[in-house]
């Protein structure tokens, strides 16, 4: 047994990317903008979404930082963690590029913007003109814009470990955990979230990598803190205070967010350089909602299991491939004019088989392994 691996955290990643796979279910539903949807989105499904939307990809950030931490501790020189990290990322995100989601903006663009090409077409004569078409840059990352992030993150992490000297990093480290203790694992993180909100007033996210630097800095609070967890473990102490008052601010606070979302279910974003109420009291939830459920993972989910290794090692080939099983079977069910209720099985039956075996079948091919995310055998 690895007596310095928290299996609450491993369960916590696996969750999230559970999550992150319904959430994009429910992306078909609901009325904002995105590859392909039903011909009558649903103003009501906002509410649900909302449940998870302000938390979930800071979520995955936090746990994305412990693991790279923990990584590091396990190889223990920057050139190996980030040689390491590139293998693991860049690999699989550049299969995905040309292999996996190539039908994604073919079919945005032929259900939204009248394209008339094959998807064969499409791959072999627009998707590579590394220009717009229709507004779409491509060829594009999509969804796996996740991977670029973490990848950048991680550049920084293996640049400041180079640059920095070990006794430094460990002066660093402490004092930051002395920042977070006590109460300070909520309230520090959050307050640095409204200082970014405050200061960048408005903002929309890219995911573009270049242009989306108040994005970064909302991201990289996360990331740093669930690295500070694996360096200085003792934070759990600070989490296992505050969680329980966590989980109740989480709770208030998406009250508030789903009553407005009800009031006004058609109102669009604010214009650039507002900051409202809704914007605040969601951060509030999104920052509540992760050391609640931090402090659970601590607490309640800190077991192996006999099903964890695999899938731990399942999520990453399902987060590649479950956003185009989504979007193809939605297309289906779009030019079948399935109801609401049906579409959301077949969705829903559809991403989990289909995840299933693409992973199942990608594991036992050695050659196409890194090429899913998993370590060569």
């Amino acid at each position: 047994m690895d007596k310095m691996r928290h299996y609450g955290m491993d369960w916590l990643r696996i969750g999230a990317f559970a999550l992150l796979i319904l959430y994009h279910i429910g992306m078909y539903f609901v009325p904002w903008g995105w590859h392909v949807k039903i011909a009558q989105p649903m103003d009501w499904v906002q509410i649900p979404m909302m449940a998870t939307n302000s938390w979930r990809l800071p979520l995955l950030f936090l746990v994305s930082g412990y693991a790279s931490a923990a990584l590091f501790a396990k190889l223990g020189a920057p050139g190996a963690f980030l040689r390491s990290r590139a293998a693991r990322l860049l690999i699989p995100l550049a299969f995905g590029m040309v292999v996996v989601i190539p039908v994604q903006p073919w079919i945005e663009l032929v259900t939204q913007h009248g394209y008339a090409g094959s998807f064969l077409h499409f791959w072999m004569h627009d998707y590579f003109r590394f220009g717009t078409l229709e507004g779409i840059v491509l060829p594009t990352w999509q969804h796996l814009w996740f991977v670029v992030y973490l990848f950048a993150y991680t550049l920084l992490a293996a640049l400041l470990l180079v640059l920095v000297p070990e006794r430094a990093r460990a002066w660093n480290a402490g004092a930051a955990a002395r920042l977070l203790g006590g109460w300070g694992m909520l309230l520090v993180p959050l307050a640095a979230w409204m200082a970014i909100l405050f200061a960048f007033p408005g903002y929309r996210e890219t995911h573009a990598l270049f242009d989306d630097g108040p994005n970064h800095l909302h991201y990289l609070v996360p990331f740093v803190t669930g690295w500070l967890l694996r360096v200085r473990p003792v934070l759990f102490a600070a989490v296992a205070r505050c969680w329980p008052a966590a989980a109740v601010l989480a709770v208030a606070a998406y009250g508030y967010v789903a009553w407005a979302i009800g009031a006004a279910p058609g109102e669009g974003p604010p214009p650039v350089g507002v900051v409202t109420w809704f914007m605040a009291i969601r951060l509030v939830q999104g920052w509540a909602a992760i050391v609640a459920l931090v402090g659970i993972a601590d607490r309640f989910w800190n077991r192996d299991q006999r099903w964890r290794a695999t899938l731990a090692e399942a999520v990453f080939p399902f987060y590649i491939i479950h956003q185009t099983i989504i979007v193809l079977v939605g297309y289906g069910l779009l030019l079948a004019g399935a109801r609401a209720l049906p579409s959301f099985a077949v969705l829903l039956a559809a991403t989990v088989i289909g995840c299933w075996l693409f992973y199942l079948i990608g594991r036992r091919i050695g050659w196409l392994r890194p090429l899913i995310g998993l370590q060569r055998q």
